[in-house]
């Protein structure tokens, strides 16, 4: 039977021989692990790598505040003389007036060759009525109203400035003078000639009365006609001497005479 003494020095022993199979069996369990993660490992496949990888990876290192990020620079450079400017593109606006006056511009023409040619038919009529020859030299028919003033003879009496002078006095201020410029274009289309028409103004019959006849003669007529345009236009009144002075002055200076030959009128004068 043993004894207390060979039991207590077996006990190091057996606890020294548990503790080299414990670190064994974990030696080997260590080595197992490692080989399984191994295998584990190079059995699962890599990701594989696209360009939409990489340009997310990229774009995450120049994100990074700590690799720097994206600095911008801007230099100034020579321009190359050797390259022509780009064209202007024309304004919207300034092409949409070319292109409507190229499509109105018949228009226009016509426009303008219509008013030259108004232009032209009024002052030739003008230059006729002031230069034009004499009624007996053209043959014309003589007008019997001028602007519905009736110039014929036979409805003028035969002493017009006392006539006149008798309507100025009794107050028929207006039937005066009509009487006074009527007998005045009568005179001067069936005594003298003068080329006045039923559609002469005034004016005109100012400047072809000056044409045609002496100085005095003129003269007169053109007092004559401020005369009546001042009453009749102008709503002025005249002073009564200036009126019975025109009428005293009336068949001196237009006498009725009988129709001339242009030849005899300037002996006339």
């Amino acid at each position: 039977m043993p004894s207390r003494v060979d039991a207590a020095g077996k006990t190091p022993a057996l606890r020294a021989t548990l503790a080299a199979c414990v670190l064994g069996a974990s030696a080997v369990l260590s080595v197992a692990t490692s080989a399984h993660a191994a295998t584990a490992t190079a059995a699962t496949p890599l990701p594989r790598l696209d360009a939409a990888r990489i340009e997310a990876a990229a774009s995450a290192v120049r994100a990074d505040p700590d690799l720097g990020g994206v600095r911008k620079e801007s230099t100034w450079r020579f321009r190359d003389s050797t390259q022509p400017d780009a064209p202007t593109p024309p304004l919207p606006w300034l092409v949409a007036l070319a292109r409507w006056l190229a499509e109105s511009g018949r228009v226009v023409v016509w426009l303008l060759a219509a008013v030259v040619l108004a232009v032209i038919v009024v002052t030739a009529r003008r230059w006729l009525a002031v230069h034009g020859d004499p009624i007996g030299r053209r043959g014309a028919r003589l007008p019997s109203h001028v602007r519905e003033l009736d110039i014929r003879p036979e409805s003028l009496p035969a002493d017009i400035g006392t006539a006149v002078r008798e309507l100025w006095l009794a107050g028929e201020r207006r039937a005066a003078l009509s009487l006074l410029y009527r007998g005045a274009l009568s005179r001067l289309v069936h005594s003298y000639q003068v080329a006045i028409g039923d559609a002469s103004t005034e004016g005109d019959c100012v400047r072809l009365a000056r044409a045609a006849l002496p100085p005095p003669r003129g003269d007169f007529v053109t007092a004559l006609v401020d005369a009546w345009q001042l009453a009749v236009y102008g709503g002025r009144p005249l002073a009564t001497e200036h009126v019975l002075r025109l009428c005293a002055d009336f068949d001196r200076l237009l006498p009725a005479v009988a129709t001339v030959a242009p030849g005899a009128q300037a002996g006339r004068r």
